[in-house]
């Protein structure tokens, strides 16, 4: 496992919290990720299920597919995922496909977290278990979710 410093988690997850307000601008749930490799962002994205009309485009997959062609290959066992809110089961099943060595994350997803969140894909047998932390800058992730959805509550009524 790569250990980072408290200010390399922040610096990595300020790049993804980037992408969460680009969704943001967009109407997109803020979700915002970045997948690290020696020390270098060789991807970025943010959601766009919305935009794309695609159940699959959530960031965390969107960035590691950006991560697969940048690097020419889908085992990305020296890859970290920093991502503003949990991963949802379907994101968390990819970065074990994926192989991801680190998966740090911001704001829990009590509804549908997948790293302890609804449920824990880390208790299942599994050939890969990546190195989950959460909690890296959470007020700023969660104030961003909350800004997102007070925004689209005001429109509603």
């Amino acid at each position: 496992m790569k250990e980072y410093s408290r200010e390399e988690k922040e610096l990595f997850m300020r790049e993804a919290l980037k992408e969460a307000e680009i969704a943001f601008e967009l109407g997109e749930v803020p979700v915002g990720a970045v997948v690290v490799w020696d020390g270098e962002i060789v991807a970025r994205a943010h959601n766009e299920r919305e935009t794309g009309r695609n159940a699959l485009y959530h960031a965390e997959l969107l960035a590691i597919n950006g991560a697969c062609e940048k690097l020419g290959g889908w085992r990305l066992h020296k890859g970290d995922l920093f991502v503003t809110l949990e991963p949802c089961f379907m994101c968390a099943g990819a970065c074990v496909n994926a192989r991801i060595r680190n998966v740090y994350y911001g704001a829990p997803d009590i509804r549908f977290g997948g790293f302890g969140g609804v449920t824990d894909l880390l208790g299942c047998e599994l050939t890969h278990r990546p190195y989950v932390e959460g909690g890296v800058l959470e007020a700023e992730c969660s104030g961003l979710m909350k800004r997102f959805f007070l925004k689209l509550r005001e429109k509603r009524d």
